[in-house]
């Protein structure tokens, strides 16, 4: 109750009230950086809290450590699984809380596949105790994770933005999962930012904005109510636009491979076009070869097979300056990594890719009255939230940087747009934003390439999909293909037999 945390002069969390009733799917909805999993944080003992208290079943508690909370029956399964790729399912979960027996006080490897198969066997989790982590699929991993909690008698179980990494089919398991384990009456807080999710699994839902409470609502309320909550204002979900007009040229990639310095395969054979004036959208479970294709297509990485062409010029071997040279905007998958200099102004950032144009510099001389001037133009054109243009871009929010990265890109005279997770960390009304400035790029008849984790957003941008499994396109399809088939692709499934049992799925 009241739950008060800053870091510093930045209050993170701004008494916070959240009342989860057993056997309860309570959803906490907000934006990245909103303070949802600060407050969980403070609940499971990383963060000790500044003001306020948190009670179970009305008494007080105090942690000290997440081991505390453990004790007192809370279970967190982290966005970023905290497990060990060479341990088996079994070293995984009793990892921290050992089962020991005999005169030595070994480790009871017996006691420990046993509480696996109980809690497994209880919840319909089908888990080999013996199976390596590394073995085994995102979706699997994540239920040795839930597995771990509960093992510890978790009566409260956080799930941290859990379905980042799956897909459809393992998202739909999940819910199914979380249905059952409040039927027992486990009570579950499932933090996440996905208004489609959140309205089908979730009894209650209080949303966070900006470090507070700022509503609670019921599932049956619409996705367009929800996100007017989050940002503070109406939003337009739904991309608004025209059927793409594609033309000959563009980016041409064929058969290209490129191997891991120990040899690895990353990407195996990738053949793919995007045509001027269309929106090609990568689909795929994260880690299947997306980065990769997008930094070959900077010249950051080098394919060690294959050939890659823009209107029929070979760039395969080209560097990051000749890639940049031959008008390719780039979003970056990082923005804090890749995209911005932290330390350095708004107006500077806006021209981290052009400091050598003449536009803003004569030789080693910069040109500062040019350079703020096309910073003062941006802003205004992308509606970037700043103080001053001097500011350091460090000072502004998620969204705010990511607008500016799109700013630099989307400025420029475009033969080719890549945008690798163009909207992730930032808030509903920044995403609008930038999907309209997507679209309109395409429609000045530059191709571009999005590589998206989201598929709601994969959906809303594409004019053709290409889906990515172990480094491979292993399917280009229309954005009307069902859920439940793109699910299947991305799980590596054959085209055909995808397809087809999609095809089974709708005749039921």
């Amino acid at each position: 109750m009241n739950i008060t945390k800053r870091f510093g002069s930045f209050v993170a969390n701004d008494n916070i009230n959240l009342v989860v009733e057993p056997g309860e799917i309570h959803a906490l909805l907000g934006e990245n950086g909103a303070g949802k999993s600060t407050l969980m944080n403070v609940l499971y003992g990383i963060y000790r809290p500044d003001g306020g208290d948190i009670l179970l079943d009305g008494e007080p508690v105090h942690f000290s450590s997440a081991g505390d909370a453990v004790a007192a029956g809370i279970g967190m399964v982290h966005q970023h699984f905290m497990l060990v790729p060479v341990f088996t399912v079994a070293e995984s979960v009793a990892l921290g809380y050992e089962p020991v027996s005999g005169p030595g006080r070994m480790l009871d490897f017996r006691a420990a596949r046993r509480k696996v198969q109980e809690v497994s066997e209880r919840f319909g989790f089908d888990l080999d105790p013996d199976a390596y982590i590394e073995d085994l699929p995102v979706g699997v991993q994540q239920r040795v994770e839930i597995v771990k909690a509960l093992s510890r008698d978790a009566s409260i179980l956080v799930l941290d933005e859990p379905t980042a990494v799956l897909t459809p089919q393992e998202t739909d398991e999940l819910m199914d999962i979380m249905r059952q384990l409040a039927s027992e009456g486990t009570s579950i807080i499932f933090i996440t930012h996905k208004l489609r999710e959140v309205r089908a699994v979730a009894d209650k839902i209080t949303v966070i904005r900006r470090g507070q409470v700022v509503g609670e609502a019921q599932a049956s309320s619409s996705e367009s109510e929800l996100a007017t909550m989050m940002v503070g204002r109406p939003v337009m979900l739904k991309v608004d636009k025209e059927p793409a007009q594609p033309t000959d040229g563009g980016l041409e990639l064929h058969g290209v491979s490129l191997l891991s310095p120990t040899g690895n395969t990353l990407l195996d054979e990738v053949n793919l076009d995007v045509r001027p004036g269309e929106i090609v959208a990568v689909a795929g479970v994260q880690g299947n070869g997306q980065t990769e294709l997008a930094d070959v297509l900077l010249g950051l990485e080098t394919p060690n097979e294959g050939a890659v062409l823009l209107d029929g010029k070979d760039l395969t071997r080209a560097n990051v300056r000749q890639h940049l040279k031959a008008d390719i905007g780039f979003v970056p998958e990082d923005r804090s990594t890749d995209g911005m200099i932290g330390a350095f102004s708004i107006a500077e950032n806006l021209i981290t890719d052009q400091y050598h144009d003449k536009q803003f510099a004569t030789g080693p001389f910069m040109k500062p009255r040019a350079i703020a001037e096309n910073a003062a133009k941006r802003v205004e054109e992308f509606d970037i939230r700043v103080g001053s243009v001097t500011d350091a871009i460090s000072t502004l929010s998620g969204g705010n940087q990511q607008k500016v990265v799109v700013a630099r890109e989307l400025s420029q005279d475009l033969r080719l747009l890549v945008a690798n997770q163009p909207t992730r960390g930032v808030d509903v009304g920044s995403i609008e934003f930038i999907h309209q400035r997507i679209v309109a790029t395409r429609d000045e008849g530059v191709p571009v390439l999005v590589v998206s984790s989201e598929l709601d957003e994969v959906y809303a941008l594409a004019d053709r999909i290409a889906v990515m499994y172990r480094g491979r396109i292993v399917a280009v399809v229309s954005p009307d293909t069902p859920r439940d088939v793109m699910g299947l692709l991305m799980a590596g499934v054959p085209e055909e037999e995808a397809m087809a049992a999609g095809a089974k799925e709708g005749a039921k």
